[in-house]
């Protein structure tokens, strides 16, 4: 009885669904966060009569062939790299990227990170870092004694001190982009790191080489659409109480063959 286990693959791919849009509405509120959305293929065939078989003594060739699918696997889960929405928050250090690019931070094990978190903060050293403490790179010191700080679209940082009307120039932030963005890894916290599969970082500056530029005092929202992603869930659920329904009717079949007398 072939149907209870491509049910199966068919309930386990279904729960797999679900299980991609409930991470995307629980992180509806995170900052430059990507919908993610599960895909999937069609297992291997069996073959029980191949096309174009003859099939009779003067030749003839079969058309079509009984070939008999065997279930569903997950292929990928893929991101949206569609940009969200743009919110003004009028902070001196919320960076917000219109177009494509990333930040890169130095993370705890001295290797590099990505991320389009662009909620960044003031260590008690003065250098620029993530929520998570994760330094920025080029690593950029703000003054005890700054006023306010200012970055122009093309990531040049200014501080404004007190009692000078004149700007300092503090550094130069970059961007970093890759060939193919969906083959980055996420490792939590808004983060990314380089796989074989993304390509080599592509440093630049904001607005050079494709990259997009950075708005200051703005944050990119979530692009998960939730009336979308209830809709999926939606059919999710009924695709999960469609294979479960083949379960029970094989199961049900199965029981008529052992009554037979």
């Amino acid at each position: 009885m072939r149907a209870l286990k491509i049910a199966a693959t068919g309930m386990a791919a279904q729960q797999m669904r679900v299980e991609t849009i409930s991470n995307n509405l629980a992180n509806m509120s995170t900052t430059g966060y990507n919908a993610r959305r599960a895909e999937f293929s069609d297992l291997h065939y069996q073959q029980l009569t191949r096309a174009g078989t003859v099939n009779a003594a003067d030749g003839t060739v079969l058309p079509t062939g009984v070939q008999l699918g065997l279930g569903v696997r997950p292929a990928a889960v893929s991101v949206n790299l569609a940009q969200g929405p743009l919110s003004a928050t009028n902070s001196d250090l919320d960076l917000a990227i219109e177009g494509k690019g990333y930040i890169e931070v130095t993370l705890p094990s001295g290797n590099a990170g990505y991320t389009r978190d662009g909620a960044l903060k003031r260590s008690a050293d003065g250098l620029i870092v993530t929520s998570d403490g994760f330094p920025v790179e080029p690593e950029i010191t703000i003054p005890d004694d700054a006023r306010s700080i200012s970055i122009n679209p093309e990531g040049e940082v200014f501080a404004f001190f007190q009692n000078t009307a004149q700007a300092q120039s503090l550094g130069q932030l970059n961007l970093t982009g890759f060939t193919n963005p969906k083959g980055l890894e996420a490792i939590g916290g808004n983060l990314f790191t380089e796989t074989e599969a993304s390509g080599p970082p592509i440093t630049s500056n904001p607005g050079e080489d494709g990259l997009g530029t950075l708005r200051q005092g703005y944050l990119e929202d979530s692009s998960v659409d939730p009336v979308r992603e209830i809709t999926e869930l939606i059919e999710a659920q009924r695709g999960y109480e469609l294979n479960a329904k083949v379960i029970s009717a094989a199961d049900q079949m199965l029981g008529a063959t052992t009554q037979i007398r």
